[in-house]
């Protein structure tokens, strides 16, 4: 991006810069919604992004809530020779402005919530969502070596977390996907290596990980028991698209076995009317060792902007959703026996955003969005024909400089 020679930044601080979620990284031309400053040799990195979304779901399942979903970034980089190293710091206010340790959100599942499985429901973010520091060296005309070292961070796992990534901008609910495709981005103790040669790029991480409890303020740890490899290819500014497997050691506390997870995902952005037009296209699988099962997910979302303050978003998303009834033991075994334990659920959603432009240095808007679903007829007298989900928010965020 042009403001990347800021501060004296060199090319390894540069392509420090452009990092989104741990070492994942969003097509070049995305205008990351940012504030920039240098002062003393060092170049500072600020985002932050907050929803305030009342949401009101139908059918027996269905849940109304208001809540806010937001997080903030800081970034401090330096120059080290050639060099250059960046430490990184996220913070979310979620364990605050989201209570009762959920939010809903038909057919999501993952962690828990007072010692019982998520259903229907999305759990916050940690207080402290990354807590890390790079170092970029390179080692050639057209090669850059890479290590991240973080207590809290995101391994070499899948796309760009849905938080940072820029064709989820305009969403303040969690994909249904998140825990086949990027619900490693909060992990433990990560360590990653990677190398840059011209437009690829290939990592290798270990890491730790059982997913975060229930305790949102504090940093979770333990012994770096799970690896991931991605592979990330850029053919051109406006792309970028990735490869990855990783073998998760036991990632949900109350569930025995690892899973096997692998994605692939393309990314698209193109600079448009003062934002940008970015899609997302992405597969995960989930193999759960302890029964041999495979469960599959796909995604396909995008914004577009137009007239300059106005974005409509659109997400598409079928699941594989095998914990549906987890919080109901004995529903769950009965449905096992005549129905299967594995259920595809499809969900479209359609949404709109206004730019009201309220605040300095800051993008305001007011939204909604509006997402129904389609389920398999085994579950229908559970949730309904026809179940659906509304949002309303108002949402700010640090715009692009």
């Amino acid at each position: 991006m042009s403001h990347m020679n800021m501060g004296g930044m060199n090319e390894a601080g540069g392509v420090l810069m452009n990092l989104a979620s741990g070492t994942s990284m969003s097509p070049a031309s995305w205008p990351m919604p940012m504030q920039m400053l240098s002062s003393r040799g060092w170049n500072l990195m600020f985002m932050a992004q907050a929803f305030l979304v009342e949401t009101q779901e139908t059918g027996p399942r269905g849940a109304g809530k208001f809540y806010s979903a937001n997080w903030g970034m800081f970034a401090a980089g330096h120059n080290a020779g050639r060099g250059s190293f960046m430490f990184q710091l996220m913070l979310s206010l979620d364990p605050a402005t989201v209570t009762d340790r959920r939010y809903p959100e038909l057919f999501q599942t993952g962690e828990t919530a007072y010692g019982k499985p998520l259903v229907d429901a999305q759990h916050p973010h940690d207080f402290i969502m990354g807590l890390g520091i790079h170092y970029a060296q390179p080692i050639g005309e057209s090669t850059t070596i890479q290590f991240y070292f973080a207590p809290v961070g995101d391994p070499a796992l899948g796309p760009v977390a849905f938080p940072h990534r820029a064709s989820a901008s305009e969403l303040p609910q969690a994909p249904l996907s998140h825990h086949w495709q990027d619900s490693t981005h909060v992990a433990n103790e990560v360590v990653t290596v990677g190398i840059l040669h011209k437009k690829v790029r290939l990592e290798a991480s270990g890491f730790y990980g059982t997913e975060p409890n229930e305790n949102r303020w504090n940093i979770d740890y333990g012994p770096i028991n799970s690896w991931s490899t991605r592979l990330s290819v850029f053919p051109a500014k406006n792309w970028m698209a990735q490869v990855s497997v990783g073998r998760i050691a036991r990632p949900e506390r109350q569930e025995p076995g690892d899973v096997v997870r692998s994605t692939a995902s393309i990314h698209y952005t193109r600079p448009m009317q003062g934002s940008s037009w970015s899609s997302s296209l992405i597969w995960g699988r989930n193999h759960k060792t302890a029964d041999h099962r495979d469960s599959n997910s796909y995604l396909l979302e995008s914004v577009a902007p137009f007239r300059t303050r106005n974005f409509v978003t659109g997400r598409i998303e079928l699941v594989d959703k095998d914990e549906l009834f987890s919080d109901d033991p004995d529903l769950e075994e009965r449905l096992a026996h005549t129905a299967g334990s594995t259920f595809r659920i499809a969900a479209y959603t359609l949404g709109y955003t206004r730019d009201i432009g309220v605040f300095h240095h800051t993008e305001t808007g007011i939204g909604a969005n509006f997402t129904v679903y389609s389920i398999p007829g085994a579950i229908q007298p559970y949730y309904g024909a026809h179940p659906a989900g509304f949002n309303v928010f108002a949402r700010v965020r640090l715009k692009p400089q």
